[in-house]
């Protein structure tokens, strides 16, 4: 197994921006996005979880691991339409507007199509892609009137590739996949970006908690390095998405992955 990289020093790629990030709480994805946010220079940065108690604590780490204080937080089910206009408001307000958005939220499991019932089906599309669109199409309500900003969004390598006991969560990648692709064609005339990030396997507590160490194990032992991706190894990738870096890219995936079936 080839070991982790050593954390890369910032560049101060998003120098002067504002960036909301959803289920940004704990130790995952979202979070190391922010954190990266912050540390590439962003002037603001607003999270949004589902849980209180995380969600208050990951304010205080942000602000004491990169020194920013424009640090802002909502709880929001993005389930939730009423709970999405709400947190899109308060980032608008109180970061004097959003330049990027990314959109973190999601929910996996593991259950076969032939004993997985009804809700457990919706509830994983719900999580896992109607709230990408309904953030998306938030932000873009404020976003093409001003004639700029970016949306980042983290689908899976399960939107391309098949995996037993995950139809619903690769069933909702893909159309996260599919609402990046034509959004961003929407968007594009307003001079908004909309791209995505697709990991294969990126190793934190939620998802130890939501897949059994057996599978994980076995997924990590494909990849190429033969380890699971640290969650800031795919933050990079996102905040890379949300610089002038990438500015003619719109539309596009990017894996982020060392895994070639």
């Amino acid at each position: 197994m080839t070991p982790a990289p050593s954390y890369v020093p910032p560049h101060g790629l998003l120098k002067g921006k504002s960036v909301l990030v959803t289920a940004a709480a704990g130790a995952g994805i979202g979070f190391s996005a922010a954190k990266r946010a912050a540390e590439e220079g962003a002037r603001a940065v607003f999270i949004s979880d589902i849980h209180e108690k995380r969600l208050a604590a990951a304010v205080d780490k942000l602000k004491a691991e990169t020194g920013l204080q424009q640090v802002y937080s909502l709880l929001c089910d993005v389930t939730k339409e009423d709970q999405v206009q709400a947190l899109v408001a308060a980032a608008e307000e109180k970061m004097g507007g959003t330049d990027v958005l990314i959109n973190n939220a999601g929910l996996g499991g593991q259950k076969r199509v032939v004993d997985m019932s009804d809700d457990e089906w919706f509830k994983v599309i719900d999580v896992s892609l109607h709230s990408v669109f309904r953030m998306t199409r938030a932000m873009l309500r404020v976003m093409q009137p001003r004639g700029r900003g970016v949306i980042v969004n983290n689908a899976s390598v399960l939107g391309w590739r098949a995996q037993k006991e995950q139809a619903h969560y690769a069933a909702a990648k893909a159309g996260v996949m599919a609402l990046t692709r034509c959004s961003a064609l929407e968007a594009a005339e307003y001079g908004v970006r909309i791209n995505a990030v697709a990991p294969s396997i990126a190793l934190h507590e939620f998802l130890k908690k939501a897949a059994s160490a057996e599978l994980l194990d076995r997924l990590a032992g494909t990849e190429a390095f033969g380890r699971a991706a640290e969650p800031w190894e795919v933050a990079n990738t996102m905040i890379f998405l949300a610089s002038d870096y990438s500015s003619y890219m719109t539309g596009e995936i990017i894996s982020v992955s060392s895994q070639h079936p």
